[in-house]
């Protein structure tokens, strides 16, 4: 059969060469679609930011923002200010050292700051390499994109974050926004929920973006049901929810609702495989709470994307073990995303020490997962994540001008993030990564011909057919994967057929797809398992030419955010949180009582542990040693900043009483400071 696969592929290879040959003259007229006042841009009409190295770039000064920061806080100085000043910034150089890339800044007030940006160069430089440009700029935005440096300006975004609630019902460390530290609640009302998702329907490019509904914990904010509702009814196809599952283990009923509400997937925090691997969240069972959670998600409807925050020498060697638990569990995971830590929140003030001992890039992520797994080549199978924008390009022009909405599309830096993936068989498990049977350099060139031809909807849908085939390396497929197969992946993904044959053949994927449309859509007997890393900035690695395309932006009440400048960076979230704050936790908890928080070995109330997933039974039962006695988090620093304060202090003691009792040392007179007398006080009477 793949010998029959090869000659249609050789046939294919002809055709299109053949046909593209006179397509590629007198290219059609590109069109402004409903979704933009703008029109949709040809290849060469894409600008890129610098890339490579040496090259220079804006940054921050890690100690000026944290004392500007400071300043607002107290009202000593206006945020406003921040809408017009550079505050904190300076400028910033990439480089190459030894194989690795480094960025370095100087600050005339506090020294030379060092990070590194990838472990290996070569792995960044191929990453860059294959990015295809920044998307649409953005447009009609002026009342969403208005914050000085920090603005959004290129791109229409993949997810709209949105924080519910800084509550939480764990005590994270790292934590993004230090849910839980900050002594005040921000809680969103029914109606700013409104006016945010409402807003964000105003700016151009429309996106059709996922919605993220976060926190603290999204679960505990009231609205939560209802936000997500709501979204589905603006016409976001997909809701999702970046959670610690502990709601949706604890109830079937709750995940149940979730879904019937909108919600599409679920965003969720997974740092390992095993009790251990999870221990420095503080929950005891904080594994069978991730089990269950699976379990209870997926019987509802809902797909489930692992997150994972990788710290380096912390859990980093969980890389393997996560990988491998996606693929044996093929028909309930479909996303793993990784990401490296972002020094933020209560971990801004980590040492130079622990920073460097943790740092973790997207180049540690490839060679990890080829190191523990044998999965995966760095500089073959890896690529931008913005690579695929090529993809919502083409479905953009198929589409037509009369598409309400513009296609998801990851248009993001290169340094921001990555991606490959696996194809898997659901039944059998065989598998093989995607890149290795589809050269997806070749099949990316030849999308960006066809979509700047910009001819007919079938003949393009044709000529995309064809550019798979063209690419399509059977015998590096996995044996049982037809070519059938792969053509209907790509229809499932772009509807390339017409909306309404996909529908119909694969359940649909719009705001209104039921219960039975999500299982129709899994009924695909090959699962697209992606591997993504998304690596957020923090102070010491923060590049303004990433912030300005950001695609996952945070929906305030001051408007769109980059993700990165809202939990890093001058930090907007700091900010705008206490402008908007509800009330101080005490005043909080006199009036709604206090939540239930899972911390310090504290263990989740469940019903059942039982579960269908194949975990492997080694992986979960690894305890982990250390071999060191550094600390791993912010409060084992803290810790050990008091312990040393208190060391010194009683070595002070020690030595004074050594000094006089040992040494008889004398001891300095006294000196008692008081109010000077008046000559007439100082007259004695005889």
């Amino acid at each position: 059969m793949k010998y029959v696969d090869q000659a249609v592929c050789s046939t294919a290879t002809v055709l299109f060469d053949t046909i593209q040959f006179f397509n590629k003259y007198r290219p059609g007229p590109t069109f402004t679609p409903r979704w933009s006042d703008k029109p949709l841009l040809k290849s060469w009409e894409k600008t890129k930011p610098p890339l490579g190295w040496p090259r220079q770039t804006d940054s921050l000064c890690p100690e000026c923002v944290k004392e500007a920061r400071a300043r607002i806080m107290s009202g000593d100085q206006n945020w406003q200010s921040l809408l017009t000043e550079k505050t904190g910034e300076v400028k910033a150089t990439i480089l190459e050292r030894d194989g690795q890339v480094w960025m370095v800044k100087d600050c005339p007030l506090h020294g030379c700051f060092e990070d590194m940006m990838a472990v290996d160069s070569s792995f960044l430089n191929w990453i860059e390499q294959n990015f295809p440009g920044r998307d649409i700029r953005a447009h009609s935005d002026e009342g969403l994109h208005n914050h000085g440096s920090s603005s959004i300006k290129h791109g229409r975004g993949s997810v709209l974050t949105v924080d519910l609630t800084n509550r939480c019902n764990m005590m994270c460390d790292p934590c993004f926004m230090d849910a839980n530290q900050v002594g005040f609640v921000h809680e969103l009302s029914w109606e700013d929920v409104k006016e945010i998702l409402d807003n964000a329907l105003k700016i151009k490019p429309r996106r059709q973006m996922s919605v993220q509904f976060s926190g603290g914990e999204p679960t505990m904010s009231p609205y939560f049901i209802d936000a997500i509702r709501y979204a589905r009814q603006l016409g976001y196809n997909s809701v999702q929810a970046a959670t610690n599952g502990i709601e949706f283990a604890k109830s079937k009923d709750f995940c149940r609702r979730a879904f019937e509400a909108g919600l599409r997937y679920a965003y969720l925090q997974f740092d390992g495989i095993g009790n251990d691997a999870n221990g420095h969240r503080q929950v005891g069972n904080l594994f069978d709470v991730k089990l269950r959670a699976i379990e209870n998600m997926h019987e509802a409807g809902i797909e489930i994307i692992l997150v994972i925050t990788l710290v380096n020498n912390v859990n980093n060697d969980q890389v393997g073990p996560i990988v491998n638990f996606a693929r044996e569990n093929p028909k309930k995971i479909a996303f793993v995303a990784f990401q490296p830590v972002s020094f933020t929140g209560r971990d801004e003030d980590i040492t130079p020490q622990r920073r460097l001992r943790q740092r973790y890039t997207l180049a540690h992520l490839a060679h990890d997962v080829k190191k523990q797994t044998g999965i995966t080549e760095p500089t073959r199978d890896w690529f931008p994540l913005s690579l695929f924008s090529t993809f919502a390009d083409f479905a953009d022009l198929v589409k037509g001008p009369e598409a309400q909405w513009g296609m998801v599309s990851c248009g993001c830096h290169p340094n921001c993030g990555v991606g490959t993936a696996l194809m898997i068989n659901k039944e059998t498990k065989e598998w093989a990564p995607v890149p290795e049977f589809l050269h997806v350099p070749g099949l990316v060139k030849d999308v960006r011909q066809i979509t700047d031809a910009a001819r007919g909807k079938w003949f393009s849908n044709g000529m995309l057919a064809l550019a798979i085939l063209k690419n399509y390396r059977p015998f590096k497929a996995p044996k049982s994967l037809a070519l059938m197969d792969l053509i209907k992946k790509f229809d499932k993904s772009f509807a390339l057929s017409g909306e309404g044959r996909t529908r119909k053949k694969y359940g649909a994927s719009d705001p209104n797809r039921t219960l039975e449309d999500a299982l129709k859509r899994r009924s695909d007997p090959w699962n697209l398992l992606f591997i993504a890393g998304m690596w957020f900035q923090d102070l010491f690695n923060y590049d303004f030419r990433r912030t300005e395309m950001c695609i996952i932006p945070y929906a305030t009440q001051l408007g769109e955010i980059s993700f990165c400048a809202y939990n890093t960076g001058i930090g907007w979230r700091k900010i705008i949180e206490n402008m908007y704050k509800n009330s101080t936790v005490a005043e909080w908890y006199k009036t709604h009582g206090k939540h239930q928080i899972y911390a310090r070995g504290k263990s989740v109330e469940l019903d059942s542990i039982q579960h269908s997933l194949t975990v492997n039974a080694a992986d979960a039962a690894r305890v982990r040693t250390l071999d060191h006695n550094v600390p791993l988090t912010a409060a084992e620093e803290e810790k050990a900043r008091r312990k040393a304060a208190w060391e010194a202090q009683q070595a002070v003691q020690v030595r004074q009483v050594y000094e006089e009792m040992v040494l008889k040392k004398p001891q300095p007179d006294l000196v008692q400071i008081g109010v000077a007398s008046t000559p007439e006080e100082e007259k004695v009477t005889i």
